[in-house]
C-alpha cells in the first residue's frame, strides 16, 4: 500500500538520505491533522516496553512550525516517548507545506489495520477534499474498491452519539451501516441504546429497524363503503330532521359510524 500513497502524494521516501536529530521531547507538538481521535492505552503501554528494551528504532518524522516541531509520522512513538519521561527522541526534520502534512498524517495512520470505522471515513474524506479526487480516483490508488471508500464515507452521514459509538468501538461498522436507514438522529439514537444495552447483533438490529420504519409510517383511515339503498336512508333520515328544525322545532340530531351500523340519535325537545 505505501507504493501507491507515494504516487498519490507525489513524495518519494528519502528518510534513509535524511539526517537524524535528537529533539526535545518537551518540544515537540502532535499534528493537528491527525485522524486518530483515540489512542489505545494498551497499545501505547506495549510501544512503551519495546523502547525501553530496544529504543526508538524508526526515527518520527517533524517539520518546523512556530518554534515547535509538528508532528508528521510518528505521534504514537513520541506518545510512548513521553510517557516513559525520556528527554530525546530521534526524528527526521522536513520541509512539508500543510497539505503535504496532513496527507502524510493520514496517510501514516490508514496503513495501520487498527482505525476504527469512522476514523477511516474521515481521513478517507480528507484525502479526497486535499487532492480533488472523487471516490473512484481514490480507490485506485488506495487499492481499495470504489464500494469500500462509499461506504466508509457514508458513516460520516451519522448523527454525533453514534459517531462517538462507532470512535469508542461500542458498535460495529456494519451497525453503524444499518442506522443510516433511520430518517433522524432521534431513532438512530433510540436504537443505538437498545443495542449497547442488549448486545444486539448487525441482523437483530436490522429487524429491529425494519420495525421502526413501519411504525413510523401513517396510519391509514379505514374508509367503509355504504350501499345505495343505506345512503339513500340516511339522506332521507337527514332531510327530514333538516324539514322539522326548518318548522320551528329544534331537534337535536347525531351520527355515529360503528362498525357493523350507523347510529342515530335524536332528540325532540317536550317544550
Amino acid at each position: 500500500m505505501k507504493e501507491p500513497f507515494s504516487r498519490l502524494l507525489g513524495l518519494t521516501d528519502r528518510s534513509n538520505q535524511e539526517e537524524v536529530k535528537q529533539i526535545p521531547v518537551q518540544d515537540i507538538v502532535p499534528s493537528p491533522y491527525q485522524p486518530r481521535s483515540v489512542f489505545d492505552d494498551a497499545r501505547i503501554d506495549d510501544l512503551c516496553q519495546t523502547i525501553k528494551t530496544h529504543g526508538v528504532i524508526q526515527p518520527i518524522v517533524v517539520r518546523v512550525r512556530n518554534g515547535k516541531y509538528e508532528i508528521i509520522a510518528g505521534e504514537r512513538r513520541w506518545r510512548a516517548v513521553t510517557k516513559l519521561g525520556m528527554e530525546h527522541i530521534p526524528a527526521i526534520v522536513r520541509e512539508i507545506n500543510d497539505s503535504q502534512a496532513a496527507s502524510v498524517a493520514l496517510i501514516e495512520n490508514l496503513q495501520r489495520e487498527n482505525l476504527t470505522a469512522l476514523e477511516e471515513a474521515i481521513a478517507y474524506q480528507k484525502l479526497i477534499d486535499l487532492h480533488q479526487l472523487t471516490q473512484e480516483s481514490l480507490a485506485q490508488r488506495l487499492g481499495k474498491s470504489q464500494s469500500t471508500i462509499a461506504n466508509k464515507i457514508r458513516l460520516l452521514q451519522l448523527g454525533e452519539t453514534v459517531r462517538n459509538a462507532l470512535l469508542e468501538r461500542k458498535i460495529t461498522e456494519r451497525h453503524g451501516r444499518a442506522l443510516l436507514s433511520l430518517p433522524n438522529e432521534e431513532m438512530q439514537n433510540k436504537l443505538l441504546g437498545e443495542i449497547i444495552e442488549k448486545d444486539l447483533n448487525v441482523k437483530q438490529t436490522e429487524t429491529r429497524i425494519a420495525f421502526y420504519l413501519e411504525a413510523s409510517k401513517p396510519k391509514k383511515t379505514k374508509r367503509f363503503s355504504f350501499s345505495k339503498d343505506v345512503r339513500l336512508a340516511l339522506n332521507t333520515i337527514r332531510q327530514s330532521v333538516d324539514m322539522v328544525n326548518g318548522s320551528g322545532i329544534p331537534i337535536d340530531a347525531s351520527e355515529k359510524d360503528c362498525e357493523d351500523h350507523i347510529e342515530i340519535i335524536i332528540r325532540i325537545p317536550k317544550r
